[in-house]
């Protein structure tokens, strides 16, 4: 009889502890990125323009250009104190940059005007932004006269792709990629140092053949 009354009451717990599984929620799903870090965006060739690709393809003979010019035209500012800014195989993994504030500088190489335009420009510094978005981690120049912003594209451990557009003077930030094609850009996000990024853009709207900016955290 006791073995009765045991077998009945080790029957009536287990039917317990399955009504409490059934009635707790499933487990959360796993964040997005898989691992927990910041959210990336996957497939910038599928929303790159057929014009940003070929700039794109054609990086290294925009280092060669315009490097070419750089060093034998003359030019506004230090070209020689630059470093592994201005080397093209200076790429370092990895490369993804903390979100944060960040002080950043354009050095302009080469001149769409050929041999009468300035060889090089080396500006100033202004403030940078890298920001996680709920599509991506996003690069924003927030000061001076001309201002780029875009999302960034992991490639590899040594380069993030930005998709980004370019805001003038007084206007406000730049709209979304695609929207403005005269304004569009693509560039090469490289890790040059134990805290230095550089943005590459090559074949710019306007000016120069190469733009670099440099990335500081402020």
């Amino acid at each position: 009889m006791s073995r009765l009354l045991r077998s009945s009451a080790l029957i009536v717990l287990a039917s317990l502890v399955l009504a409490a599984c059934a009635s707790m929620p499933p487990p959360p799903p796993p964040p997005p990125g898989g691992s927990g870090g910041p959210v990336a965006l996957r497939d910038w060739r599928g929303i790159v323009t057929a014009s940003d690709r070929d700039r794109y393809s054609r990086r290294d003979a925009a280092w060669s250009l315009a490097l070419q010019q750089a060093r034998r035209q003359p030019g506004s500012g230090d070209l020689t104190g630059l470093g592994d800014l201005i080397e093209p195989r200076a790429a370092r993994s990895p490369v993804a940059p903390p979100p944060g504030d960040y002080r950043c500088r354009t050095v302009k190489l080469g001149s769409q005007g050929g041999e009468d335009g300035l060889g090089y420009v080396v500006y100033g510094w202004f403030a940078c932004r890298i920001e996680q978005t709920p599509r991506g981690l996003k690069f924003s120049k927030l000061t001076g006269s001309q201002r780029p912003s875009g999302l960034l594209f992991p490639e590899d451990d040594r380069e993030m792709v930005m998709l980004g557009s370019m805001a003038l003077a007084s206007e406000p930030p730049a709209n979304s990629y695609g929207q403005r094609p005269d304004r569009d850009l693509v560039a090469v996000l490289e890790r040059i140092g134990e805290r230095r990024w550089r943005l590459v853009i090559p074949w710019p709207q306007a000016e120069s053949n190469l733009d670099l900016i440099e990335l500081v955290p402020g």
